[in-house]
């Protein structure tokens, strides 16, 4: 019997699983004045594969709007996770890892919506 997680079909979402993981290791000890900041972190990484799978199982208008929401969420995420490293909470090499993966679920995304 296999112990590995089903996997989603929708590539877009396996990285952004991954990329959301990789955001989320990154935060988990943020200093506390910029523990706020962490927390958003932890709410949009989440939220891009939470809808693309969403959007995924839906149709029409309802499935491109989870799809906006995902790409949004992957845009709002960069920008967290770049003010963190700015003011060195949080690892830069690491960070470059995670952004270069949201890029491509942005990529990802956008094809998604404009096909």
């Amino acid at each position: 019997m296999s112990h590995a997680l089903p996997r989603n079909t929708l590539i877009a979402h396996s990285k952004a699983l991954e990329a959301a993981g990789m955001s989320i290791a990154l935060v988990v000890r943020v200093p506390a004045p910029l523990k706020s900041i962490a927390d958003q972190v932890i709410r949009s990484a989440s939220s891009v594969p939470a809808n693309l799978t969403e959007g995924h199982g839906r149709s029409g208008r309802d499935r491109m709007h989870h799809w906006r929401i995902a790409y949004g969420s992957a845009k709002e995420v960069d920008t967290h996770l770049r003010l963190l490293a700015q003011a060195g909470a949080i690892d830069k090499t690491k960070t470059t890892a995670a952004l270069e993966l949201f890029d491509e679920v942005r990529a990802m995304t956008w094809r998604l919506l404009h096909p």
